[in-house]
């Protein structure tokens, strides 16, 4: 999977896995349907900083969940 393409599957993949790696119950405010997709390399730099990390404190969850609110289309 090339991930470097703005797709429909990488958005709802890369959207999954970051749901995923939080532990995140309420998906609801970030649904991978949502996403603008002008806004992909924001998306994709979000996934590469969830995916190298392995804990994340209260406060970097809460900052990824309003960058990725940031994302979601008008």
């Amino acid at each position: 999977m090339d991930l470097s393409i703005n797709t429909r599957e990488n958005i709802e993949f890369m959207m999954n896995q970051i749901i995923s790696k939080l532990r995140m119950v309420n998906i609801g405010a970030i649904n991978p349907e949502s996403v603008n997709s002008e806004m992909y390399e924001d998306l994709h730099d979000i996934y590469k900083l969830v995916m190298k990390k392995e804990t994340f404190s209260p406060n970097e969850m809460q900052a990824i969940v309003e960058e990725l609110g940031r994302l979601r289309k008008s």
